[in-house]
């Protein structure tokens, strides 16, 4: 499939690059993706995240070179992006076992990571209930955090529970707009191009047409199709979906991501269940 075949040329673009300088958001462009998107989906498809997988696929070549070569440890160091032979040979330990120079003695015992290839596989009869909205722009006031793409796991909730403790979810509240789609307190992953710092803005928001109060900001949200998975309340709900998004949903549907940002909503308790809005864009043939 078109979406397989672009997972891998990405992998392709950073397996040819892996002793020069990677870039997310190209690695991204080649996939048809944002970053943010790209970093996301690889660290669930592949149980690892992107940074992870780039250090032990160069730690695994620097390992092969190291045997089958005269190559300085200082040069092998700069290779493969380390600013020292001490740096280099602190994550060499970390993964091998051991030493660079004990790398070279024949019996040495070393870890090799292969690359990763993606593959598309038919998944069990667990149905995914979504529906597609077209909705017209609108605007997001809210409470905004820098958070790093490989830490949001952790960072977020205590995102949330900080919000909860000053009393962010009242004050947002107040400011909702009745009627809309997005009825709930939102979690938003703005911005496209993260990869180059590694990070992305959260912002905890309501729609809203009203100013942001002082330390809050507005965002606008142009027209766009949005794919809006329903979530079960469960705890791990939200993580679940975002998951099969990427390995079960997107692969086989008709949809490309849009470069826009994607929406965690959290509804009133009494409905026993949450939303996950996703922008799209029709795959073209």
């Amino acid at each position: 499939m078109d979406w397989v075949k672009r997972m891998n040329e990405a992998i392709r673009y950073i397996e040819d690059h892996l002793a020069d300088e990677i870039d997310y958001a190209e690695a991204a462009k080649v996939a048809c993706c944002s970053a943010y998107h790209f970093q996301r989906m690889f660290s669930f498809m592949a149980e690892v995240s992107l940074s992870e997988y780039i250090r032990r696929r160069r730690l695994t070549l620097a390992a092969f070179e190291l045997q089958n070569s005269r190559i300085k440890v200082v040069d092998l160091a700069l290779k493969y992006g380390y600013d020292s032979p001490e740096a280099f040979a602190r994550a060499f330990q970390n993964l091998h076992g051991t030493t660079p120079t004990a790398a070279r003695s024949a019996g040495t015992r070393l870890k090799a990571f292969p690359r990763i290839s993606f593959q598309f596989s038919i998944k069990g009869a667990v149905e995914m209930s979504y529906r597609i909205e077209d909705v017209g722009g609108f605007s997001l006031v809210g409470w905004k955090e820098r958070v790093n793409t490989e830490q949001a796991f952790h960072t977020v909730p205590g995102i949330w529970k900080d919000a909860g403790e000053r009393g962010i979810f009242e004050k947002l509240w107040e400011m909702r707009k009745a009627n809309h789609p997005m009825c709930g307190i939102l979690g938003v992953c703005a911005n496209g191009e993260w990869g180059r710092s590694e990070a992305f803005d959260y912002i905890m928001a309501i729609v809203s047409d009203q100013l942001p109060p002082e330390g809050m900001v507005k965002m606008n949200v142009p027209a766009a199709t949005w794919a809006v998975f329903e979530v079960p309340g469960s705890p791990d709900g939200m993580q679940d979906i975002w998951k099969r998004l990427y390995t079960e949903w997107l692969p086989a549907s008709a949809y490309d991501l849009a470069d826009l940002p994607a929406i965690e909503c959290y509804l009133p308790v009494e409905e026993k269940r949450n939303e996950l809005w996703i922008p799209v864009v029709r795959r073209q043939s």
